[in-house]
């Protein structure tokens, strides 16, 4: 037998270090979290105020048709799925307000958070990313693009997807729920009259509310784990209340235009946002409700799910 010299020891000892190390570096690797998505087939539907009696915004009543099928997350997206983005890219945490972390609705990240989000996950699941810095849609090979049908990464909901979605997409009860899966606010959301509400105190507690519109939140009061609230007719939950949610679209008055996969006006001052939220009312929380903040902002009733065009 050939007599093994120093240098084939070192060797040896160098690989089997190195091959140690590996092992313990992938044992030790969190798993990689990936928000659980529903398919939802292409379709049409009326976008808007179904009844008639919320906020100008919300009419007139129009014709929208997507035909392109695309996913939408089953849930909100989480703290635990936020948070792993943000230990992967060594990015600052979103303060929950002390109520807790893991399934809850991720809160307090701005319209960027969320675009960042998207676009981290498209890099982890192989796929082109959805947004370049400027917050414009690219396709397959990183072209700027307005055709939604030719976005594979994970991104925003369009408004309009998030509307036909709530309203149950291809499977939509006729007429349509006034909330997501049910006419009863109680069984799909959770809002103000059985979540929490604001409470006008002023000055109280020793801290100064006025930049809250002079309100403080009621004790023991907060947004809720997703998931515990009856889905819609997609098994999607939570589309009405828990949190409100961020969509792609910059804000732009409705028209009476038979609109075909919109993605919102080319320019704007706000981002739309959908669903309402745990401390609204809850006509908020209709499906044909919509409202609107500036993309910097961070609020504890705001988070985001994601999105994707099923590209074959």
């Amino acid at each position: 037998m050939k007599k093994l010299t120093r240098k084939h020891i070192i060797i040896g000892i160098v690989a089997l270090a190195v091959l140690l190390a590996f092992r313990t570096l992938t044992r030790r690797a969190p798993p990689h979290l990936v928000p659980e998505m529903v398919r939802v087939q292409a379709g049409s539907f009326l976008q808007g105020d179904e009844v008639g009696d919320l906020w100008d915004g919300t009419r007139p009543v129009h014709p929208v048709t997507l035909t392109y099928d695309f996913w939408i997350g089953k849930y909100e997206v989480t703290f635990a799925e936020y948070d792993d983005f943000c230990e992967a890219t060594g990015r600052r945490y979103a303060y929950d307000q002390g109520w807790g972390r893991e399934s809850r609705p991720v809160i307090n990240v701005d319209w960027w958070d969320a675009r960042d989000y998207c676009n981290w996950l498209s890099e982890r699941e192989g796929l082109p990313p959805a947004y370049n810095q400027a917050g414009d849609l690219l396709d397959a090979y990183g072209n700027v693009t307005t055709d939604i049908t030719q976005v594979p990464g994970y991104r925003l909901p369009t408004e309009a997807e998030w509307e036909y979605a709530a309203s149950g997409g291809h499977a939509a009860s006729s007429p349509r729920y006034l909330f997501s899966g049910s006419n009863n606010v109680d069984e799909v959301a959770w809002y103000f009259g059985n979540s929490g509400e604001y409470v006008f105190t002023g000055t109280s507690l020793g801290f100064d509310y006025t930049s809250h519109g002079a309100s403080h939140i009621d004790a023991g009061k907060s947004t809720q784990p997703v998931g515990q609230k009856s889905p819609n007719e997609l098994g999607l939950h939570d589309m009405s209340g828990n949190v409100w949610e961020w969509c792609h679209d910059w804000y732009g008055e409705y028209t009476t235009d038979h609109l075909i996969n919109p993605i919102g006006p080319p320019s704007g001052h706000v981002r739309v946002m959908r669903g309402g939220s745990w401390i609204f009312g809850a006509n908020d929380c209709r499906v044909g409700n919509r409202f609107y903040r500036s993309r910097h902002d961070r609020l504890f009733r705001l988070g985001f799910r994601v999105a994707r065009t099923a590209t074959e």
